[in-house]
């Protein structure tokens, strides 16, 4: 059988790992053997590449579960207790906290396991196995099989291999492709959804530094939380919380390290990273650059900045929606600190500068200008039509549905097609299907301020959008509210059912197709969607399906040209490792930060009027006393926060940072300002993994919170080399003599009151 170019090429693409040296990336457990174990081992990792991943034995891999399909949490006993950010269990803290008992707030430690708190809806997925099913997918598939035709045939392959792994619902399985399309492989996992909240601390420490210190080192952040997945008495999943069930016993629950760090250690961080952009080509950085990035700050700050006012004024309201505005709040920061690090490193002339240098060596030989020669050319013009329609999908993401009524209105769409088809059962169903989700909607929402928010956003859509690819309904707010925004917002949320908890479940008592096309909220999330899929939609798919082919080319010529290199696959939320080491890094000119922050930066940016720097005041008093206890260092400091070099991403929130023995050492929680372009371009020089210590966690938990039960669940190695130091360290505060609390009351120039909790698990 005759070897084509294109398969050459291939098959050379799929063996190159085998003969480079990994550096840096986010890797694919399933190679660590094959491509990392050697370099791992230089840095000071002690583990066999089985006791990280084994199908077969227990491995570190069944420590690690993904968390809601958006963060990472790591098993921590035999119990089935978990660890996680503080932004990550953000949600489920807040929906439990009311005006009255606000853990959100106050912090809060389950005593017992009655206590722990469910969360309908909340699931951890546990990695079984991966599988390279690169030959079964890509069978048969030449450089001339038609484009639609491969699409076709490969996303038929992927449903196929990924529903005959899942065995009739016992697993939850997926092909994820890597490179572009030029490799696949299978992900089976089983979830359990029922997954408990256990613990976590007051907001001002689990969030303390706000916005302000968001993606910044150094940092002095408790952000962590606990929960705790349950079974069945069997130890299998249940998809829903049941009352039989008890703690989960997992294959393997890392052993907590209080040794601490120190610069140059070895650090791996496994877990879930999000979306890495690591092949972008320099026109779709562009693109972010110019127009993405800029529409997405504009879009987001308006929002936040309306719902910061109501929620200033409103303490009821603020916590309604403090979940909300930090999950927008990050990503916002996120987006201005990247377009600046675009700016600042030339990321797009980098890359031209990488894709001229690739038309040069694919100018250089006949065959490579016949398999890849078009490539880039077809990119550049792909995303040249692109940018035409490329706001529109801005503002139709972040301006219509970054309110709150026309995602409800989405919501709608199946009623709406049941009863379009006038089927009772359909309806019913349908109408079921919606009581959980409005009741959760309503819980958290506020009419008033969606209103402010819905008059400013879809007037920058009407603005900034080219008119000729606007809704329709913009045309009824020129014609009959004078292009007043605010006028027509009046008018939609003083009409439609979609803003009124009552309204609305008076209308799916007696649901009618008549009532709900009539409906102002409905129509207009009608006129914006209907605009979007038959105008814009159509134009974007024909510009994109020459783009897939040219991208999975582009990739395979850069892997083929650098032979010499070993490139791990964008980050996808499928499970990954990253490894490096403990390192400190130079921000800027004359500007050079330390490896790890203590409690003392804490107190130095403790201010009572700022509400991103209050710190409780029983922190306050054990941190003045200095009372650390085991969790102290060396020197005698409380450890709080530590970076390393590890390659990490969105979705790795909460993922454990483990030491060379296999040893929990923090939790990663953030990325350093300076490298905010690490998702398209990783600079080892400037990327930092910010990582809460886990010290400072158990410090948290055993001294402030007053859970001990929960440390002792956990299996702690290496004892801290300091018992205790400071005047306090055999005791807790509330436990302080009368000598101690004058001595408090002395240093902070004020009188202190010392309660001593009847409840030791709630802060």
């Amino acid at each position: 059988m005759r070897t084509t170019h294109w398969a050459k090429a291939l098959l050379l693409t799929l063996l190159l790992p085998l003969a480079a040296r990994a550096d840096e990336g986010m890797w694919l457990p399933l190679f660590v053997k094959r491509l990392n174990q050697a370099d791992m081992q230089k840095k000071g990792l002690k583990l066999t590449a089985e006791e990280i991943y084994d199908v077969n034995n227990a491995s570190l891999k069944d420590a690690v579960v993904q968390l809601g399909g958006f963060c990472t949490g790591e098993f921590v006993s035999s119990q089935g207790l978990l660890l996680t950010n503080h932004h990550c269990g953000y949600d489920a803290i807040q929906s439990h906290s009311t005006p009255q008992n606000n853990i959100l707030q106050n912090g809060f430690f389950a005593a017992t396991r009655q206590e722990e708190k469910q969360n309908p809806g909340l699931f951890v997925d546990i990695l079984v196995r991966m599988e390279d099913v690169t030959g079964k997918v890509l069978e048969g598939i030449t450089s001339a099989t038609p484009e639609q035709e491969r699409t076709a045939t490969v996303q038929k392959r992927q449903r196929e291999l990924a529903d005959n792994a899942k065995e009739n619902g016992k697993y939850v399985a997926y092909v994820r492709d890597m490179f572009g399309g030029n490799e696949y492989y299978l992900f089976i996992y089983q979830r359990f959804g029922d997954v408990r909240l256990v613990g976590a601390p007051p907001e001002a420490v689990g969030k303390f530094g706000g916005d302000t210190d968001n993606w910044m080192w150094p940092r002095h952040t408790g952000d962590f939380s606990m929960f705790r997945v349950y079974a069945d008495k069997n130890n299998q999943p249940t998809a829903t919380p049941q009352p039989g069930n008890v703690p989960y016993v997992p294959k393997k629950h890392l052993p907590v390290s209080l040794q601490g760090v120190s610069e140059g250690d070895f650090a791996m961080v496994f877990g879930f990273p999000g979306r890495t952009q690591r092949f972008l080509p320099a026109a779709g950085l562009q693109l972010t650059l110019d127009q993405t990035n800029p529409a997405r700050i504009k879009l987001r700050d308006t929002r936040l900045k309306l719902w910061k006012e109501d929620m200033d004024q409103d303490a009821a309201l603020r916590l309604k929606y403090a979940s909300k505005y930090a999950g927008i709040a990050n990503y916002w920061k996120y987006y201005i600190g990247q377009n600046e690090g675009m700016k600042r490193l030339k990321t797009v002339d980098a890359k031209k500068a990488e894709e001229n240098a690739l038309l040069q060596w694919i100018a250089q030989d006949p065959a490579r200008a016949q398999q890849y020669g078009d490539a880039l050319n077809v990119i550049n013009q792909s995303y040249a039509g692109i940018r035409e329609f490329n706001l529109s999908t801005q503002y139709v993401n972040e301006a219509a549905f970054g309110t709150e009524i026309i995602p409800l209105a989405a919501r709608l769409m199946p009623l709406a097609t049941a009863l379009k088809a006038g089927d009772k059962a359909s309806i019913e169903k349908a109408v079921a299907d919606l009581k959980g989700p409005l009741a959760e909607h309503f819980k958290d929402y506020s009419a008033p301020t969606d209103k402010k928010v819905f008059a400013a956003l879809m007037a920058l859509y009407m603005q900034d959008v080219p008119q000729n690819q606007q809704p329709d309904v913009f045309q009824t707010v020129q014609k009959q509210y004078g292009g007043s925004m605010p006028k027509y917002a009046d008018y939609v949320f003083s009409n439609s059912f979609l803003a009124s908890e009552a309204k609305l479940n008076a209308f799916l008592a007696a649901p009618t197709l008549a009532k709900l096309e009539a409906d102002p909220g409905y129509k207009t999330y009608q006129s914006v969607y209907q605009n979007y899929v038959q105008n814009i939609v159509p134009k974007l798919q024909g510009l994109q399906a020459g783009l897939g082919r040219a991208n999975r080319l582009y990739v395979a010529a850069l892997r083929e040209k650098n032979s010499q290199k070993v490139y791990s696959p964008d980050a996808n939320s499928t499970i990954r490792l990253s490894y490096g080491t403990v390192r400190p890094y130079r921000g800027r000119d004359a500007v050079a930060y330390d490896y790890k922050t203590t409690a003392q930066g804490i107190l130095e940016k403790e201010d009572p009027t700022n509400p991103e720097f209050v710190v409780p005041q029983k922190e306050l008093n054990l941190l003045k006393l200095k009372d650390y206890g085991r969790f102290a260092d060396k020197q005698g400091n409380l450890p709080v926060a530590f970076i390393t070099d590890n390659d990490i991403t969105g979705g790795n929130s909460g993922s454990p940072v483990i030491n060379g023995r296999g040893e929990l050492i923090g939790l990663a929680f953030d990325g350093n300002w300076e490298a905010m372009t690490g998702d398209l371009a990783y600079d080892p020089e400037l990327k930092r993994c910010i990582n809460a210590d886990i010290r400072y966690v158990l410090w948290c938990v055993e001294k402030l919170g007053g859970a001990k039960h929960l440390v002792d669940e956990m299996t702690i190695v290496n004892n801290g080399p300091n018992p205790g130091v400071g005047p306090a360290a055999a005791a807790s505060t509330a436990d302080m003599s009368d000598v101690e609390k004058m001595k408090v009351k002395t240093e902070q120039g004020g009188k202190v009151k010392i309660k001593k909790k009847k409840d030791a698990a709630m802060l």
